[in-house]
């Protein structure tokens, strides 16, 4: 099921920025629950910002590794449409967060690069409802900035929507969807005139590219 590239824009920590992603037209927000991210936020400031969200923008909590209940936890209080996950998270901890935490869904992310093997994905099919692509860089969670290997995309004949991420900005964002044709794109730092500090300008320039294509 395709219709136009949906957009996400990841971490969040300034209401501003929500509001300036929202009146850009971005389809959903990003909020990070990760102590070593710069752009780390709390459980109370996205409970209270989403509460103050209008009808129809999804809102996407980001977890590494978290403990599954405190995952629950997070997700119920703060009333997030979907968890997305970055860390080694088995299918059978997506299953369970999938079942349990409805209506929240889940997405898996994964770190892509040359060695990156269909295999890989396979397990999550029917444990995720996509799979976001992120630059694989040793040593780094996501959130790393730089573009990977598009090319890639296509021999790992993936099964779930496919939601790009890794150094997309506004000027790379029409090659990038020109070349994947992703179901979603996800921006952050090529947002930003720092890390957490989104440009706003830069934020409608992003959109408006994207919905030029459709």
């Amino acid at each position: 099921m395709r219709g136009r590239t949906r957009i996400k824009m990841c971490g969040i920590t300034r209401e501003k920025d929500a509001e300036a992603g929202v009146l850009a037209g971005v389809d959903a927000l990003g909020f990070i629950f990760y102590e070593k991210s710069p752009r780390n936020v709390d459980p109370e400031f996205v409970r209270t910002l989403i509460s103050t969200i209008p009808p129809f923008i999804d809102c996407v909590g980001v977890f590494v590794d978290r403990d599954l209940n405190e995952v629950e936890e997070i997700v119920e209080y703060c009333g997030l449409s979907y968890a997305q996950l970055h860390g080694k998270e088995s299918p059978k901890y997506c299953e369970r967060l999938e079942r349990f935490s409805a209506p929240c869904r889940v997405v898996k992310a994964f770190r892509v690069g040359e060695k990156s093997k269909a295999s890989e994905f396979t397990p999550y099919d029917s444990a995720v409802c996509g799979y976001l692509l992120d630059t694989y860089v040793q040593g780094n969670a996501g959130g790393t900035g730089e573009v990977f290997d598009w090319d890639i995309i296509s021999r790992l004949e993936l099964q779930c929507p496919v939601i790009l991420a890794g150094g997309l900005s506004p000027d790379n964002i029409l090659q990038a969807i020109d070349s994947v044709a992703p179901f979603a794109v996800d921006v952050n730092s090529g947002v930003e005139s720092e890390p957490g500090i989104k440009d706003h300008d830069k934020i409608y320039d992003f959109v408006k590219k994207v919905m030029s294509l459709h």
